[in-house]
C-alpha cells in the first residue's frame, strides 16, 4: 500500500482559522522584477478559535522586507519568517493591524500563480492558492475581508490599473507614475483577489439592472482586437438579464469587468468584479471564429458572471467544498446555455462530455468523490468529477424534488448564508426545508465515487396486464472505498406503446412518476393496465449519471429511436444500439472473426439528413457515431485502441455506403448562401453539413475528401475552414497537406488560429502524427510558456488521440512524460493536468499497460518533482 502524503489534508480535521481578517489595504507598487506590495491587515482573534494560539500565515517563495503591528516595526526576533511562512508566537489578543511589505518578482513567475508579467502586462491568478504569492496571509477561503487596493504604475506602460470593485480614487504621481484606488464593498476571500494593469483597449457598454441601476460593462483586450469582443459583451449583458429572470440575482456593483489575457493556466476566473479570461474565451470574429467558439465564449462568460453569487456573495468554508460553488454554477451555465440554443442538444452535449471525461476518471486511479476526504494538492481537483459530476448532482437534485421546489431552495439558499463561507450540508438544508424530504442518503453522492452502474430488468405479463422493471445497483470499489452503500437514483422513464405514444403509469392503482427514486439496492415497479409489451424509455433527459445495463432489446431501441417523446433518449436509443455493435465487432476483429453488417442502424442514422428534420444540431448529434473512447469505457479492460479504431472506422465506412445519396444531397443543401451568423439555427446547418461530409469522406473515400477539400477552398468562415481542414487531417491524402500548409500560411500570425491548427494535427489518428507533433514544437508559433500553446499541441495528443498516445511501441506515454518533465518547474500545474491522459491506462491491455506504468515510475523516480505532478503520478500508480 502506498504511503500517504505527508501533506495531505483532510475533510474531518478542518477546524476554523484563529484569527479573522476584517480589512485588507493593498498597496501594489508595480515593477517588472521588484514589484512592492504592501498590506496592511486589520486582524482580531476568531472566537470560535483558540485563546491562545500563534499567528502563522503562510507565503510561497516571499521576500520580506518589514513588517510592523499598530505602527510598531517588528524586530526580526519577534518573528520566524521564511519564504513561506510568517508567524507570530505571541500575537496581540485584541484587534491589532498587522503591516507586511514584500518583494515579488513577476517577470520570473512562469507559474502564472500569483502576480505574474507576459506580453507587458501584469495579472494575478489567486485560485486556489495564489494570493500567497503576493503577501503573507490567512490564505484559506473562510477568511472574508473587504479590500481596499492602491494599485501604481507606469503611466506608458500600463495606462490601465484594475481590481476589484468600484474605482474610488486616481491620480498623477508625475515622473510618469500614476494611481488608482479601487474599493470592494463585499466581503471576499482571498482567492477573489484580482489586479490587472497594462496597455489594453476597452469595449464599453451598460446595463440596467432590474431595480434601475445602471451597470457599466467594460471589455479589455489587446490593442487592435476591440473589434473580437462584441459577442463577449453581448454574452455578458444576455447573462446578467437570464440570471434576473431564472434565479432572482441582481448584480450588485457599478461596473463589472472582463479581461483577456494570452498566458493563462485556466478558461477563466470570477474575481469579484473584475473576471480575467483566457484570450479564446472572449475574442471573435467570423473570419477567426468557429461556432464552437462563439457557445463557448457565451457558456464560460456566464459562467464565470454566474459565480458572482454562487462563488462570490456565497463562498466555500474550506476546498473540500469545491463542488458548492463550481458543480452549481455548472449546473446554472448548463441551463442558461439550454435556454439560449436548444435544450436537447446541450443536454446531450453535456452527457457526452460527462462520459468521455468524467466517467473514465471515475473508472481510473484518480477516481474521487465529489467532495473529497483528503487532498495533497488542490489544484489537481479541479476536475471533471467536481464540475461535470457536481452539476449532475444538483440537476439530479431538481428532479427528485421537482422545480419549484427547487427554486424556493435556492432562494432560502441566497437568504439564509449571503455572505457566508458555506458547506455541502448547508446548501442541502436549505432544499429539505422547502420540500419537506430526508436528504442524508442523499448526500452519498458527496461522498461516494464512481459511477454506479443499474441494471434493469423488465418483465411483461400479458394475462395479469402488467409490466415490471426492477432495478439494482452497484457502485464499483474505487481507490480507498471498496465497498458502497445504495445511492438516491433518479429514475425518469415512460412506457411506449406500439402506436408510438406514452402509456399512462399506474402503480398501486393510483397514477405514478414520471420519476421515480432508486433507494435499495433492487427495487420493483410494477405498473398496471400494460396489455401489450411496451417499449421501456430509461433515464429520460439522463435524469442520474449512472451507467445503465438493461435487457432493452435493439429492436425495441430502434422503435424508441423513431418515437420517443423524449429528445434524449430518442438519441441515446441510437448511440446504444451503436455503442452494442461497435463493441461486438471490436470483439470479432481481435478474434479474426467477420464482422455483420447492421443496416437498421444505417436507417436510424439517415433519418438525420432527411430534409423534413428541422432542427438540424439536434440531427447533427444523431448522426454522430460513438467515440472511440465511448467504445473503450464499455469494454472496461483489456482494451485495444488500435481495434477500436479499426472497427469504428468500418462502420463510418458501412454507413457511407449505404447513405450516399441523402449524405451528398444533405451536404449541397445545407451549403452557406449568406453571410456567415453564429446563432443557434446557422450553427446547426453547419454542424449537420459537417457530419454528412466526415461520413462522405470515411476512410479516405476519394468522392468525399475531394467534397471536403473544396469546401476548404471556397469557405467564407473560419467554421467551415476549421471543419473541413479537421476532415481532412484524418486521412493521408495530398489534400491534407496542402489545406495544413495552406492555413499555416494564411493564420501564422494569430496564436488562437495556430492553436487550432496544432490541435488539428496533434488529433489525427495517423501513425506519423507523433513525429509531427515532435516537429511542431520547434515551430515559431509555439511556446512552452504558454499553456494555450501546449494543450493545442501537446494536450490534444495526449488526451484526444487514443491511437496515438496509446501507441504499441510506447512512445507516446514516454513523450507525454518527458513534456511533464520539462514542465515540473516551469509550470506545475499545465504539467499535470497533461498527466490526465494517463487516467485509463490500466484499463489497458497488458501490453500497452506495463509500457504506461513504464513512463510513469520513470517520472516518479524523478527528483524534485513539483506537489502538482507529484500528487497525480503517486495516484495514478498507487490507485
Amino acid at each position: 500500500m502506498r504511503a500517504e502524503d505527508p501533506r495531505t489534508i483532510r475533510l474531518d480535521e478542518y477546524r476554523p482559522s484563529d484569527f479573522l481578517i476584517d480589512t485588507v489595504e493593498l498597496d501594489v507598487r508595480l515593477d517588472p522584477t521588484a514589484t512592492r506590495v504592501t498590506a496592511r491587515l486589520a486582524i482580531r482573534p476568531n472566537p470560535e478559535g483558540r485563546a491562545d494560539a500563534a499567528l502563522t500565515l503562510v507565503g510561497d517563495g516571499l521576500n520580506l522586507v518589514a513588517a510592523s503591528i499598530d505602527g510598531a516595526d517588528l524586530r526580526p526576533d519577534d518573528l520566524d519568517v521564511s519564504p513561506d511562512q510568517l508567524k507570530l508566537a505571541n500575537p496581540p489578543r485584541g484587534p491589532f493591524e498587522l503591516t507586511i511589505t514584500t518583494i515579488v518578482d513577476p517577470s520570473a513567475n512562469t507559474r502564472l500563480m500569483g502576480l505574474y508579467r507576459s506580453n507587458g502586462a501584469y495579472c494575478t491568478q489567486c485560485e486556489a492558492e495564489g494570493f500567497r504569492r503576493i503577501t503573507y496571509f490567512l490564505d484559506r477561503p473562510d477568511v472574508l475581508a473587504v479590500y481596499t487596493t492602491r494599485i501604481e504604475g507606469s503611466k506608458a506602460e500600463n495606462p490601465v490599473l484594475l481590481s476589484n470593485g468600484n474605482l474610488a480614487e486616481t491620480g498623477d504621481l508625475g515622473d510618469d507614475r500614476h494611481f488608482a484606488v479601487w474599493h470592494d464593498p463585499h466581503p471576499k476571500p482571498s482567492y477573489l483577489f484580482a489586479l490587472v494593469a497594462g496597455d489594453l483597449g476597452v469595449v464599453e457598454d451598460e446595463f440596467v439592472t432590474m431595480s434601475g441601476r445602471e451597470v457599466a460593462l467594460k471589455v479589455f483586450v489587446e490593442h487592435g482586437k476591440e473589434d473580437r469582443a462584441t459577442h463577449a459583451m453581448e454574452s455578458i449583458k444576455a447573462s446578467m438579464r437570464w440570471d434576473e429572470q431564472a434565479f432572482g440575482r441582481e448584480y450588485d456593483l457599478d461596473v463589472f469587468m472582463v479581461v483577456a489575457v494570452s498566458y493563462f493556466n485556466m478558461g477563466a476566473m470570477e474575481n469579484k468584479g473584475l473576471n480575467v479570461f483566457n484570450d479564446k474565451y472572449v475574442l471573435a470574429s467570423p473570419e477567426t471564429a468557429t461556432d464552437g467558439d462563439y457557445a463557448n465564449i457565451e457558456a464560460i462568460i456566464a459562467h464565470e458572471y454566474f459565480h458572482n453569487w454562487t462563488g462570490n456573495r456565497i463562498t466555500c468554508r474550506d476546498w473540500f467544498q469545491l463542488c458548492l460553488k463550481e458543480g452549481l454554477t455548472v449546473f446554472r451555465d448548463q441551463e442558461f446555455t439550454s435556454d439560449m440554443r436548444s435544450r436537447p442538444v446541450k443536454r446531450i452535449q453535456d452527457v457526452r462530455n460527462l462520459r468521455s471525461i468524467q466517467f473514465a476518471e471515475d473508472a481510473g486511479p484518480l477516481a474521487h468523490a465529489v467532495r473529497p476526504n483528503a487532498y495533497a494538492e488542490i489544484n489537481n481537483f479541479y476536475t471533471p468529477t467536481i464540475y461535470e459530476k457536481g452539476a449532475e448532482v444538483i440537476r439530479m437534485l431538481k428532479t427528485w424534488i421537482g422545480g419549484d421546489a427547487f427554486r424556493a431552495g435556492m432562494d432560502l439558499y441566497f437568504e439564509r448564508h449571503d455572505g457566508q463561507a458555506c458547506t455541502i450540508e448547508q446548501f442541502i438544508a436549505c432544499f429539505a426545508e422547502v420540500s419537506g424530504r430526508d436528504f442524508a442518503q442523499f448526500l452519498r453522492w458527496y461522498a461516494q465515487a464512481g459511477t454506479p452502474v443499474v441494471t434493469i430488468r423488465t418483465t411483461h405479463d400479458a394475462e395479469a396486464k402488467t409490466f415490471t422493471i426492477e432495478a439494482t445497483q452497484k457502485t464499483p470499489a474505487t481507490p480507498g472505498q471498496p465497498s458502497k452503500q445504495p445511492m438516491v437514483i433518479p429514475l425518469a422513464l415512460g412506457l411506449v406503446g406500439q402506436d408510438g405514444d406514452d402509456l399512462p403509469l399506474v402503480v398501486d392503482g393510483a397514477p405514478a412518476g414520471p420519476v421515480f427514486a432508486l433507494t435499495d439496492e433492487t427495487t420493483r415497479i410494477v405498473f398496471e393496465d400494460i396489455a401489450t409489451r411496451p417499449a421501456a424509455s430509461l433515464f429520460r433527459n439522463f435524469s442520474a449519471p449512472v451507467k445503465v445495463v438493461s435487457d432493452v432489446t435493439d429492436e425495441e431501441l430502434l422503435f424508441l429511436a423513431a418515437h420517443d417523446r423524449d429528445p434524449f433518449n430518442r438519441w441515446q436509443a441510437t448511440q446504444t444500439v451503436a455503442l452494442r455493435k461497435l463493441v461486438a465487432d471490436v470483439a470479432a476483429f481481435r478474434a479474426v472473426r467477420p464482422i455483420s453488417p447492421e443496416p437498421k442502424l444505417a436507417e436510424a442514422i439517415g433519418r438525420a439528413f432527411d430534409p423534413a428534420e428541422t432542427d438540424c444540431a439536434y440531427a447533427a448529434q444523431i448522426a454522430a457515431l460513438p467515440a472511440e473512447g465511448d467504445v473503450a469505457r464499455e469494454i472496461g479492460e483489456n482494451v485495444d485502441p488500435d481495434a477500436i479504431h479499426a472497427v469504428r472506422s468500418l462502420l463510418k465506412a458501412d454507413i457511407r455506403d449505404r447513405l450516399a445519396g441523402p449524405l451528398a444531397a444533405a451536404a449541397d443543401r445545407l451549403a452557406e448562401t449568406g453571410p456567415y451568423s453564429p446563432d443557434a439555427a446557422s450553427a446547426g446547418r453547419r454542424a449537420l453539413k459537417y457530419a454528412a461530409l466526415d461520413l462522405l469522406s470515411a476512410g479516405g473515400a476519394a468522392e468525399g475528401v475531394e467534397r471536403v477539400f473544396a469546401l476548404y477552398k471556397s469557405a467564407r468562415n473560419m467554421t467551415d475552414k476549421v471543419m473541413a481542414l479537421h476532415a481532412l487531417s484524418i486521412h493521408a491524402t495530398p489534400e491534407r497537406e496542402e489545406a495544413l500548409t495552406d492555413f499555416a500560411t494564411l493564420y501564422s500570425r494569430d496564436p488562437l488560429l495556430l492553436d487550432k491548427w496544432f490541435v488539428i494535427q496533434a488529433s489525427a489518428p495517423l501513425p506519423d502524427t507523433l513525429d509531427r507533433v515532435e516537429a511542431l514544437m520547434a515551430a515559431p508559433g509555439f511556446d512552452m510558456r504558454n499553456p494555450n500553446r501546449v494543450r493545442s499541441l501537446i494536450g490534444a495528443f495526449g488526451s484526444g488521440n487514443p491511437t496515438q498516445f496509446n501507441r504499441a511501441d510506447g512512445r507516446g506515454y514516454a513523450f507525454i512524460a518527458g513534456v511533464v518533465a520539462e514542465l515540473n518547474t516551469l509550470n506545475p500545474q499545465v504539467a499535470a493536468r497533461l498527466l490526465g491522459a494517463f487516467r485509463t491506462w490500466r484499463s489497458l491491455e497488458p501490453e500497452r499497460r506495463a509500457r504506461a506504468e513504464t513512463a510513469l515510475r520513470a517520472l516518479a523516480a524523478m527528483p524534485d518533482l513539483s506537489p502538482d505532478v507529484a500528487d497525480i503520478v503517486n495516484r495514478a500508480l498507487g490507485g
